[in-house]
């Protein structure tokens, strides 16, 4: 199973984890406690199969979806959740948020395939410490545990880069409109991207103001358009920043 993430690349140390964090992890008195989960059980069991050769690192459980996952954090109580994005029933991302309510103290390390920068900011959202692509190899999968349970947050190098442009991009923008007065946003605008930033998606959005989805999408759309943005995420920063809108 030891190429199931990819082969391990000698530039990994300076770009992503490192093997400091091992030295961090050899001090610690208990294992860390982690929750597997991906709905593929060969790919659930490859895992375990690798965390078990670690010392300080301990599989205490698995899930096969986002709702069995949530079920099995408020059982175990885990320190570390490994947890797919995509799933059947429900999915990652969704999970995360119910995650953290159930079981606080967990960390959650997003592993997926997915490297869609949608993705990456979703799973930000909702409480997740670490982003990682199934390319790594086994080797940083449990150095990217360790580090995380040491505080410390993970991002695969690729989609790191993803973020940092993006915020850079993001920034540029604002510095050009600084002086350009923020657009008007209509009453109903302003509730939906109040909705918008605590991470309703539209269907949930429709039904919390009694409108049809299109209408949601619309207002969006129009929101987007407004302020001259790409990405919901854009939109709720930029609010923020430019006290459009005050987030509590």
């Amino acid at each position: 199973m030891a190429d199931s993430f990819g082969p391990m690349r000698d530039e990994d140390a300076d770009n992503g984890v490192d093997g400091r964090d091992a030295e961090a992890g050899s001090a610690r008195k208990e294992p860390i406690r982690v929750l597997v989960v991906d709905d593929h059980a060969l790919f659930r069991r490859g895992l375990e199969i690798v965390l078990a050769a670690e010392e300080d690192i301990q599989v205490v459980g698995e899930a096969g979806d986002g709702a069995e996952a949530v079920d099995k954090a408020a059982d175990l109580l885990p320190d570390i959740v490994l947890m797919d994005v995509r799933m059947p029933k429900r999915g990652g991302i969704e999970a995360c948020t119910s995650i953290k309510e159930v079981a606080p103290s967990a960390k959650i390390i997003m592993l997926t395939i997915s490297d869609e920068e949608a993705d990456l900011y979703d799973a930000i959202k909702a409480g997740a410490t670490g982003y990682l692509l199934k390319e790594i190899s086994t080797d940083e999968v449990a150095t990217a545990i360790r580090a995380v349970a040491d505080g410390q947050s993970q991002i695969s190098p690729s989609m790191a880069s993803k973020l940092l442009t993006e915020f850079k991009s993001m920034i540029q923008r604002t510095d050009e409109r600084r002086l350009v007065p923020a657009p008007r946003l209509t009453d109903r605008e302003l509730e939906v991207l109040k909705l918008v930033a605590t991470g309703m998606n539209n269907r949930d959005i429709a039904k919390e103001l009694f409108i049809s989805e299109n209408t949601v999408k619309n207002h969006v759309r129009n929101i987007l358009e407004k302020l001259q943005l790409h990405s919901r995420m854009e939109a709720v920063v930029y609010a923020m920043r430019e006290k459009i809108l005050e987030i509590r």
